[in-house]
């Protein structure tokens, strides 16, 4: 398809989505600051009118039952990979993250695959007893109206994340996209709903407001929210009221720790993936690297020659791989750590600056050394093209220093795998990878610990998440 028929596709999408002109509020490409269309500004009042039409329509959709429900998702998926390009244009512009690389390309994959997985699926019914005493079994039902509340980094990859299984489950949805990333989460929704029954998947574009009454509305049965710690501990209160069920996938500082005798070489390119997969915005990346001392120099060089030649600007240009800062808060945290590690006697080894040649978002990759535990970098979740490197002595130095925040969504270890596996349990993470950082598969549970949320996400267990038990004895 030609470029001028690909960037119509993608201008019809919006256009089905975006407020009427003199509505709405602009909404700007990431890269160039340009405004790509308007959001519909919703109402508490019209998120109000989407629950009472979800609630409506859940309980004919969970009555078609599991094979006709998957049936239904797989044509969904279907739907999003014809309109796939367009998609990812739109996500590309508004979030900022390239078409190639693992971007927006691979996001739009990553939403066909998952919804394929959960369609797919099955969730037996666990028998618990069956002797002379009787038999109980246990089983899944839909839990109702399920609250979506997505982040800005990965919109429509953890949209269907949220999506997916709820509605396989029976459920319907009301989702709710970041402010910063409405239009392509509205524009799924839309693909989608060619194919769903009317009100089985609503999306409300509002502000945070909208979000709060979500979690707290008296017909929401369970609530997801992938975001900030901080905005996971609001929720939880709004939700206190309606007792909603939650699935809470918040804040990482995910540490990495390369053991002695790992092959610096052979880990640099995914320890660079595994830090800066969409420009470091993302909660599973690996925002602080412990390297042992007599292997630390050579990591550093080898993960400087990867950054000095990844390709970074605006995400349309198809041989860029990293792109800009999506928002400026987020930029501005970027730059605030990295002055401050400077300040803090932090050496730059690559980047350490922004970029406005490329655009006003834009941020260097950056390594900073000479680090140690208590520096902000360190110590808080940057979000952004910035990685922290800490020299180790000693192993269990290495362990303590990565159990020692409150953070525990991922972790990993690098080096001899049997070594790794060792050290592996003993990391606070609800995942810890070796000698690989942040990979996801759709039917691997996925979730975190202490101030990373919890519950379960993908296969099985994220199934039963987003259903209610119901034990039948005798």
């Amino acid at each position: 398809m030609s470029d001028t028929a690909l960037v119509a596709d993608e201008q019809r999408l919006i256009d089905r989505v975006q407020a009427p002109d003199g509505q709405g509020r602009d909404v700007p490409d990431a890269a160039t600051r340009e405004v790509i269309g308007r959001a519909p500004l919703h109402t508490v009042a019209d998120l109000d009118d989407a629950v009472a039409r979800a609630k409506a329509a859940q309980p004919a959709w969970e009555a078609l039952g599991h094979e006709e429900r998957s049936a239904i998702l797989l044509r969904a998926a279907d739907a999003i990979e014809e309109n796939a390009e367009a998609l990812a244009r739109l996500l590309s512009r508004e979030q900022g993250k390239p078409l190639n690389g693992p971007n927006a390309r691979f996001e739009l994959g990553a939403c066909a695959a998952w919804l394929r997985t959960n369609a797919t699926t099955p969730l037996e019914a666990q028998t618990i007893v069956d002797d002379e005493s009787g038999r109980a079994s246990l089983f899944y039902k839909a839990a109702g109206v399920v609250g979506a509340i997505g982040p800005w980094n990965w919109p429509l990859m953890i949209g269907i994340w949220q999506i997916g299984p709820s509605l396989r489950m029976g459920n319907t949805v009301v989702v709710k996209p970041s402010e910063y990333t409405p239009l392509s989460v509205l524009a799924m929704v839309a693909v989608m709903n060619e194919v769903l029954p009317a009100d089985v998947l609503i999306a409300v574009s509002g502000d945070r407001e909208a979000g709060a009454r979500l979690a707290s509305h008296p017909d929401i049965a369970k609530v997801m929210f992938t975001g900030s710690t901080a905005t996971g501990r609001k929720i939880i209160e709004s939700s206190a009221g309606n007792l909603a069920r939650l699935t809470l996938e918040l804040g990482g500082n995910d540490a990495g720790i390369v053991l002695p005798g790992a092959d610096a070489q052979a880990i640099a390119q995914d320890l660079f993936w595994g830090a800066f997969i969409n420009t470091g915005q993302t909660c599973a990346a690996l925002k602080r690297l412990y390297v042992h001392e007599s292997i630390h120099d050579e990591v550093v060089a080898a993960l400087a020659a990867v950054v000095e030649q990844t390709p970074i600007g605006n995400g349309l240009d198809e041989q860029n791989v990293l792109g800009p800062l999506q928002n400026r808060a987020q930029f501005d945290i970027v730059k605030r750590l990295v002055d401050d590690a400077v300040a803090a006697g932090g050496r730059v080894v690559t980047g350490g600056a922004p970029a406005p040649e490329l655009g006003e978002l834009f941020f260097q990759p950056t390594l900073v050394v000479d680090v140690a535990d208590g520096v902000a970098l360190v110590d808080e979740e940057q979000f952004g093209p910035a990685l922290p490197i800490i020299r180790y002595s000693d192993v269990e130095e290495a362990i303590a220093s990565a159990n020692g925040l409150d953070a525990g969504l991922g972790a990993s270890v690098w080096g001899d795998r049997a070594q790794a596996l060792e050290v592996a349990p003993r990391l606070q993470a609800g995942t810890v990878w070796i000698n690989q950082h942040g990979g996801l598969h759709p039917l691997v549970p996925f979730g975190g610990v202490k101030a990373s949320g919890y519950g379960l996400e993908f296969g099985v267990e994220g199934l039963k998440a987003v259903g209610v038990p119901q034990v039948i004895s005798g």
